[in-house]
């Protein structure tokens, strides 16, 4: 995972690949994004399928709420594993996203100068010129509205694992098209959507070991901590 950051940031900080895939996605002629309110991007992408997400994501976190209230007999222990991970997923990987791009400084490709916005265009690593605020704009906040689902993975894992690394490509490969929709509508650059990525896998990983590992550990300790007598 450090390799696959450390990637991301030398794109990000050595490459023009953001401006290059922005620039296609412009119309200097009439100084926008031709795709900035098309339908599939503006209203399928942007609405209708995060309304879609969400409501899945909210129907995993009610499932798991309720087996946690009435344990569902017919659940094993890993499908039961499976849906936390997949309903705290649901929740913490647009929330941790979200905070992120609250507290950076970059902006969108749309606020920018060169695409007839008022914003000078800095890469991550270099400072804001002074009396600019900050654009809000990464990671791709949009992105992860879909980039949870990788943690549907955790099914299959680590019983199966051929087939929990190609679903959770497949639902990468989904938050990435979902991003780059956006990319498209100059609301992003390439590296604010492999940061989301990047952020979703990390997240999900920890969520995964936390309920595998850390829970285990927490009851042993509970259960280590009860007096000798009481066991018995």
């Amino acid at each position: 995972m450090v390799l696959s950051a450390l990637l991301i940031l030398w794109i990000g900080s050595n490459t023009d690949i953001d401006l290059a895939l922005a620039d296609a996605a412009y119309d200097a002629a009439t100084h926008s994004f031709p795709m900035q309110h098309a339908w599939i991007a503006e209203q399928f992408n942007h609405v209708m399928l995060k309304t879609v997400l969400s409501l899945l994501g909210a129907t995993a976190v009610l499932l798991t709420l309720w087996d946690a209230w009435r344990p569902c007999r017919s659940w094993t222990a890993s499908r039961r594993t499976g849906m936390r991970v997949v309903a705290m997923s649901a929740v913490l990987v647009p929330s941790v996203i979200g905070l992120m791009k609250h507290a950076s400084v970059s902006h969108c490709p749309w606020d920018l100068q060169r695409y007839g916005g008022t914003q000078p265009y800095v890469r991550l690593l270099e400072w804001m010129p002074a009396g600019i605020e900050a654009g809000h704009c990464m990671p791709a906040g949009h992105a992860s509205s879909a980039l949870w689902l990788i943690s549907i993975a955790a099914f299959w894992w680590p019983q199966r694992r051929r087939t929990a690394i190609f679903v959770a490509g497949t639902m990468l490969m989904l938050g990435l098209a979902v991003g780059w929709l956006q990319q498209l509508r100059g609301a992003h650059f390439l590296t604010h959507t492999l940061w989301s990525a990047w952020v979703a896998c990390v997240v999900v990983g920890a969520i995964y070991v936390f309920n595998t590992k850390g829970l285990a550990r927490l009851r042993r300790v509970r259960y280590d901590s009860v007096p000798a007598a009481t066991q018995t």
